[in-house]
């Protein structure tokens, strides 16, 4: 349950209800397009990579 004051705000069920879960994944998404606009002969070596390790930054807050 989420608290501020005065009261309750909300109540936290799953990881994808956190605030920090979803700016996560904003912020894969974000990294993803800014990726595909690497020079081409960066873009399958290094923006692969990018996109990868941007992928499992979400997913590291589901396995806590």
């Amino acid at each position: 349950m989420c608290l501020e004051r005065g009261g309750i705000i909300g109540t936290i069920t799953t990881f994808r209800d956190l605030d920090v879960y979803k700016k996560l994944c904003e912020l894969h998404l974000e990294i993803h397009k800014l990726s595909m606009d690497f020079p081409k002969f960066e873009l399958y070596e290094l923006g692969s990579q990018i996109r990868r390790s941007s992928n499992s930054i979400p997913a590291n807050v589901d396995e806590e």
